[in-house]
């Protein structure tokens, strides 16, 4: 997922949309939301490092113990349906060999981790794991809460070097890294994940089967963009919710009533976020993210301006229905406030960006590019 830009929630930032002064005007009477949010975002920005030398080390170690990478390479291929996530086979031995060097591992481990989502991800693992374990009524040891955040951050990882292999928009000269990397990441997330029990591990492999099938269809929507649809665009959005979804089922060890909560909650979050990310790529990489939200629209309506602004309405479908799950919860759920704020930077995030799409997107050259998709026979 794209998000590396933290001026969002500059106070310039936060005083040009609606939901960023609400999010200042919280923080001015220290509500409990803010309090909540503001108490794990400056805690866990304290063990971020912490986690991600946990996740460097994990890797080097499983890289260095691999005596068979090209098995493991063909392995993975296999199981994602995509032989373009991992290396060619004349490659492996130099890679391996290049990220055998620790310092080189760690530089593309921390280029991975250069992203909003993941850091502000690890916040919400913790709420939300904190939450559930009091809820239960819970004492978990502290390796296993780590053992079972660290894996779904991890596993949630792993969306960022896949994505920017398929997408090809950034880190061009570091692609054929990721794919070595790639496997590695899903073993060492499975063996963390695992620590929460069966029931967890079940979870997880039911919701990575759902990504990878997001994924696919992502894939084949890009070599065929005009064969775009409401039900294939529901099917990609399975990239966003199935992940985390499922993470936030875990933080809660699968149990009801809080997994299926959590998992509301997180997953139309996480498509929320989805349609924020279309709009920041638009501005980015100066065209219509294919596929799209914006395409689906634009296409339908011959109207690139009219797409963003149903995506705008799409984000908000998903974002109540994230709210709705907050409804769900426990009368004595002490979280509740901290579920609250933390949809509220997701609207933040998402009308910043539409903001900053009015006055910065090429709309001419958007429209031109919309007609040209048009024109394919689907």
């Amino acid at each position: 997922m794209s998000g590396k830009d933290e001026s969002i929630f500059s106070k310039e930032a936060l005083m040009g949309t609606q939901a960023g002064k609400d999010i200042m005007k919280q923080g001015l009477l220290r509500s409990k939301g803010y309090k909540q949010f503001n108490q794990y975002k400056e805690k866990t920005e304290q063990e971020f490092g912490a986690f991600a030398k946990r996740f460097v080390m994990s890797l080097h170690a499983a890289i260095n113990a691999d005596s068979s990478p090209a098995s493991t390479m063909q392995k993975f291929a296999e199981e994602v349906s995509a032989s373009e996530l991992v290396p060619e086979a004349g490659s492996i031995s130099d890679i391996k060999a290049r990220l055998s060097s620790p310092n080189v591992l760690q530089d593309r481990v921390a280029r991975i981790l250069n992203s909003n989502f993941v850091k502000m991800t690890f916040p919400v693992f913790n709420a939300l794991y904190d939450g559930a374990s009091e809820y239960f009524g819970d004492s978990p040891s502290q390796e296993k809460r780590d053992a079972v955040i660290d894996g779904h951050i991890i596993a949630i990882d792993l969306s960022e070097p896949m994505d920017r292999i398929v997408d090809r928009d950034e880190d061009l000269e570091y692609l054929e890294d990721y794919k070595f990397m790639n496997p590695y990441i899903l073993g060492i997330a499975r063996h963390k994940i695992s620590q929460g029990g069966d029931a967890v591990l079940k979870a997880f492999e039911e919701g990575f089967k759902d990504a990878r099938l997001g994924q696919y269809i992502d894939v084949k929507l890009k070599i065929k963009p005009a064969s775009i649809s409401d039900e294939n665009m529901n099917d990609c959005y399975k990239k966003y919710r199935a992940v985390m979804g499922t993470a936030g089922r875990n933080m809660a060890l699968n149990r009801r009533p809080l997994g299926d909560i959590f998992h509301l909650g997180m997953a139309k979050a996480g498509e929320g976020v989805g349609c924020g990310n279309e709009i920041e790529d638009a501005i980015k990489n100066g065209a219509v993210k294919v596929p799209s939200w914006p395409l689906y629209y634009a296409l339908n309506t011959g109207d690139v301006r009219r797409g963003f602004e149903l995506t705008m309405q799409k984000s908000e479908l998903y974002l109540q229905e994230a709210e709705m799950a907050v409804e769900m919860l426990p009368e004595n759920f002490q979280l509740k406030p901290f579920l609250e704020f933390l949809f509220l930077t997701v609207r933040h995030y998402n009308q910043y960006w539409y903001n900053e799409l009015q006055k910065r997107a090429p709309f001419a050259d958007f429209q031109k590019k919309i007609q040209a998709v048009a024109a394919v026979e689907k």
